[in-house]
């Protein structure tokens, strides 16, 4: 054969063996049916609910729930800006801003829209979200003297429309698979529908029968809180990408301690002693620099979070006393800030936030110093604390800082929310469908007393 032949026919031989390879063996195809589908149990429908139980409720900013301080300093219904998040702290941060928590709903309403396992159909639902911004269709019944009787009936109307439209969309699960947000403490709406007199700052909603089912997200729940479940406190930091989040934890590793433990809150001595006035007392009698006070009262830490956040970065422990309620903002503001919260009882986060931190692990990150052993035991904060060795103190500032992405709220419209990982209504959401399978599984076992454990509260999720 020509020896140009012979080369033109070598060059063929990888395509004929290419040929014969493909068409002798067997062909595997890969089907959309044989992968899995990332949705499966996580799709969430959110209900179309009227104006009126949601949007229309916004119109009362300018009366209703305006930043706490400095009103002329501040335009009218700017917490409203950024879908709740407020306005930023000033025009060259991005991450920042001026957040009141009582806007938690329409801003969860919003991040709830960026999930991606949303779902058009809600028979083709896991979970059905109502976008009912249920604190502030409370406060005519707050506010206003003359509605305070009628404080029973929060809630009623959209149990009628629920009721009404769309029937089916309630009954095929009993409402078991419905979810929606409280911003503010459950105690505020769990007050006995035919209580009477009506206890003034309080609402039924929990207690009414339609709602029996539903999952409400609190800001704080009941000690039985087989209805409700604990959300972090919104704190000012919204990082809108995950170079941000990471350089503000880079900070707060890096920042130096000079202050033993510092107190944000409220300043006025109580009537009788307990726990917040023992601290003011322990620190007013300081005059070195263990123990550094932060003057919040009367909203003076609304406008601005370096009024809290620079000390905080300062210190090595922040006290978090419970208040009219057990539990605090200030209490996510420190784990931002790396300062390692000092907790007087449990009811102050342990037995609220499973999902978020989980129980077992207070002690890699946090101290408890029982209130009773304080206020009536003669313990010195400042002593205990100094006691810890700093190797320790550095170990739970370190996991600290490890979990302060899980009670960030991100900011909505995230890009790199993978990237960013689950922050606080992922985490949320993902506990909520968890217990709706739970519960299902309960009723498809015949143990409908099991819908009412608390043990699904007390577990991290991953």
């Amino acid at each position: 054969m020509p020896r140009h032949l012979l080369i033109t026919a070598c060059n063929f031989l990888p395509i004929l063996f290419f040929f014969f390879f493909f068409f002798s063996s067997p062909v595997v195809v890969l089907t959309a049916a044989a992968l899995p589908d990332p949705c499966a149990g996580r799709r969430v429908h959110i209900r179309r609910l009227p104006p009126r139980f949601n949007t229309d409720l916004l119109g009362h900013c300018s009366t209703a729930f305006p930043l706490a301080d400095h009103p002329s300093s501040t335009p009218s219904c700017a917490s409203l800006a950024n879908h709740g998040l407020g306005p930023r702290t000033h025009n060259r941060t991005r991450s920042w801003h001026r957040t009141d928590g009582r806007l938690l709903e329409p801003f969860f309403h919003r991040r709830v829209l960026d999930l991606p396992c949303l779902a058009a159909d809600p028979a083709a639902a896991d979970a059905v979200f109502l976008p009912y911004y249920a604190s502030l269709d409370a406060l005519p019944f707050v506010l206003e003297p003359a509605m305070l009787n009628f404080s029973a009936i929060h809630g009623v109307p959209l149990a009628q429309f629920l009721e009404r439209d769309r029937p089916d969309v309630l009954k095929r699960n009993h409402g078991h698979d419905h979810f929606l947000v409280l911003a503010g403490p459950a105690w505020d709406y769990a007050q006995p529908p035919e209580s009477e007199p009506r206890l003034w700052g309080t609402t039924s909603i929990l207690r009414r029968p339609e709602f029996v089912n539903f999952t409400f997200l609190t800001l704080e729940s009941r000690a039985w809180p087989w209805q409700e479940h604990a959300i972090p406190h919104p704190t000012a930091f919204h990082p809108p990408t995950f170079p941000r989040l990471q350089a503000w934890i880079a900070r707060a590793r890096r920042s130096r301690r000079t202050s033993l433990m510092l107190y944000a809150g409220g300043v006025s001595r109580p009537s009788k002693p307990n726990i917040r006035g023992s601290i003011l007392a322990e620190c007013a009698n300081r005059t070195d620099n263990v123990c550094s006070l932060i003057d919040c009262s009367g909203g003076a830490c609304a406008l601005d979070p370096a009024h809290y956040m620079i000390p905080m970065l300062r210190s090595r422990f922040c006290l978090q006393p419970p208040g009219d309620t057990p539990t605090r903002r200030s209490t996510f503001d420190a784990v931002l800030a790396g300062c390692v919260p000092v907790f007087f009882e449990h009811a102050s986060a342990r037995t609220q936030y499973g999902w978020h931190l989980p129980p077992e692990r207070y002690d890699e990150f946090s101290v408890t110093i029982p209130k009773d052993s304080v206020v009536l035991g003669g313990v010195v904060i400042a002593e205990t604390l100094a006691a810890v060795p700093e190797v320790e103190v550095a170990r739970m500032r370190a996991r600290l800082l490890e979990m302060a992405p899980r009670v960030v709220y991100r900011r909505h419209g995230t890009s790199t929310a993978g990237e960013m990982g689950m922050d606080a209504i992922d985490i949320a959401v993902d506990g909520v469908l968890r217990r709706i399978r739970k519960r299902f599984k309960a009723l498809q076992d015949g143990q409908a007393e099991a819908i009412y454990s608390m043990d699904d509260d007390n577990q991290e999720i991953i």
